[in-house]
């Protein structure tokens, strides 16, 4: 989409979140070829009724709910698959437990699909932290030991690129719908070498969540909502020693995630680099795509740390931040109450009204990542004072993929890629976007915000929420995931670098960018520069 467009479309459009100044494509979003909107046609039905499941405001869905959701929407499956068909078969699923979700909200889903199929599935489960070693690990030593894999798109590089993934079946892009994902989830996300190996899951884009009892007239945060990170920091600062309005405790600005997560850590500080590093002139951030050089010590990247180091100094995290990772900012900190900004995934939006353990579901409100008054232009090696935002595409989404060690086996094949495609189902997709999953709206049929309003969401609550993701999706300076190999060695490794910046073993926030950037350097030549460089620009379109 050119700027110039998305501007004037954005322009024009009205939300509540005119505080901050930012609005959504939701509707644009949702429309189809030649301007038609995206309903779900024969899908209506189940769609409502699921979504009845629990009910918005009824708590959290229990595995009687999963196991209901799922049972409901296997006509897709029952379309391509006789009762029965995969007795005797198992597979086995690799996939991570976080907060209880993830494989675990799988295992009811597939409930009913394992009992009409007549197949079984073994679970791996792994930590967050835990999930990129295990699965580099059976890379690395040849010993993959699973058929079907939760992953997201940018390990593409270090599965696809080894041969390690099964080729999808005409007949499952037919039953998921894929024509229905957004534009940036098409292909080449979830492709290699023109083929196509993803079913979608979950959008994953990193968005802007705030406290609106903190902002306004006379609040403690201010008049208005912060649009930049100086202004994020600003408030951090300012509200120092002040008492948070919904619980009394001692009031905090942004939640930063002073421990790494696995690698996905990374992402949050990258949130704050993509506004200062992100030039809408050219599509690299991380590395120059020419060398393989990385820029994640120049001043844009430096300034994202110091930004950090600047509100450790001045005590305005919650105490023991530095053992905090994005789980306990996301969940034990802001939907908790502690805390007026955070940046994450779309879980926030939908926990936040239909979680048990959330008390900010009426006082939060959505916007796209801050942006900056000034942009670092990497090609000039100079500051420009203009203002720039840049969404950070974290992670593109997290998607089921079969591996080729079912590529032999017939049945077991078509089991695995049923099983898959069952997850990955349109109606199912849109229960998950709407309750507790780990995962967040990533089809234009998302964005049918009557939908949404008809399962116990408000509308003003739905538009604002859905409409940060649209606009994240839809950016035209969206910073995006790169699909290249060893990407999460390099994401470990800065956050190894990065913790230790943090506690003070580094003089600076330079410093600290140097190690970084000297460990990644160590990486691609390990790894291979002059293929590295031929895949960054693939992944960048250049």
């Amino acid at each position: 989409m050119k700027v110039e467009l998305y501007n004037a479309m954005r322009s024009k459009m009205s939300r509540r979140r005119l505080l901050q100044g930012a609005t959504a494509l939701g509707a644009v979003t949702a429309m189809g070829p030649m301007g038609r909107p995206a309903f779900a046609e024969s899908h209506g039905n189940v769609r409502a009724e699921i979504l009845k499941i629990p009910g918005v405001g009824a708590g959290s869905p229990t595995d009687a709910d999963w196991q209901k959701v799922g049972e409901m929407c296997l006509g897709a499956t029952k379309s391509n698959v006789a009762e029965g068909e995969f007795a005797g078969v198992e597979l086995t699923f690799f996939g991570i437990n976080n907060n209880g979700l993830h494989n675990i909200l799988f295992r009811g889903l597939l409930k009913g699909w394992e009992t009409y199929t007549g197949a079984k599935i073994n679970w791996i489960d792994l930590a967050q932290a835990d999930y990129n070693p295990r699965l580099q690990q059976s890379i690395a030593t040849g010993t993959v030991d699973f058929d079907i894999l939760a992953m997201g798109a940018p390990l593409e590089g270090d599965t696809a690129s080894k041969g390690l993934l099964d080729e999808m079946p005409d007949w499952v892009k037919t039953q998921i719908e894929m024509d229905d994902y957004v534009g940036y989830l098409k292909a080449p996300v979830g492709t290699w070498d023109g083929k196509t190996y993803r079913i979608s899951i979950d959008g994953d884009c990193h968005t802007f969540a705030y406290r609106t009892d903190y902002f306004g007239e006379g609040a403690i945060g201010g008049a208005t909502v912060p649009k930049t990170w100086q202004e994020v920091n600003a408030v951090s600062k300012a509200v120092i020693g002040q008492t948070d309005p919904l619980t009394g405790q001692p009031a905090v600005g942004y939640l930063d995630p002073l421990k790494g997560w696995g690698g996905f850590g990374f992402y949050f500080l990258e949130n704050r680099a993509a506004a200062y590093a992100k030039h809408p002139s050219d599509p690299a951030w991380l590395f120059d795509p020419d060398t393989m050089k990385p820029r994640v010590n120049n001043p844009a990247w430096v300034q994202a740390i110091q930004d950090v180091m600047d509100l450790i100094a001045a005590n305005a995290y919650p105490a023991d931040q530095i053992n905090a990772d994005p789980g306990t900012t996301g969940f034990s900190q802001f939907l908790a109450g502690t805390g007026s900004m955070l940046m994450w995934w779309g879980d926030i939006g939908s926990n936040a009204r239909t979680s048990d353990t959330s008390v900010v579901g009426d006082v939060v409100g959505f916007g796209i990542n801050p942006g900056s008054d000034k942009v670092y232009n990497s090609k000039t090696a100079a500051w420009e004072e203009t203002y720039n935002e840049a969404p950070n595409m974290a992670f593109l989404g997290w998607g089921v993929y079969v591996t080729n060690r079912v590529s032999g086996d017939e049945k077991k094949r078509k089991a695995a890629w049923s099983a898959a495609a069952h997850l990955g189902g349109k109606d199912l997709s849109l229960w998950m976007s709407a309750y507790p999953s780990g995962f967040q709206p990533y089809r234009n049929s998302h964005f049918q915000y009557d939908e949404w309003e008809a399962a116990g969401y408000d509308r003003a609550f739905i538009e604002d929420y859905l409409g940060s993701n649209a606009d994240s999706y839809n950016h035209p300076n969206a910073a995006v995931e790169p699909r290249i190999p060893g990407i999460f060695q390099y994401y470990s490794v800065a956050e190894d670098e990065l913790a230790k910046g943090y506690s003070g073993q580094y003089k600076s926030a330079q410093e600290t960018a140097d190690a970084i950037a000297a460990a990644w350097e160590k990486i691609t030549d390990e790894i291979g520069r002059d293929n590295q460089i031929k895949l960054y620009k693939a992944s960048l379109g250049l």
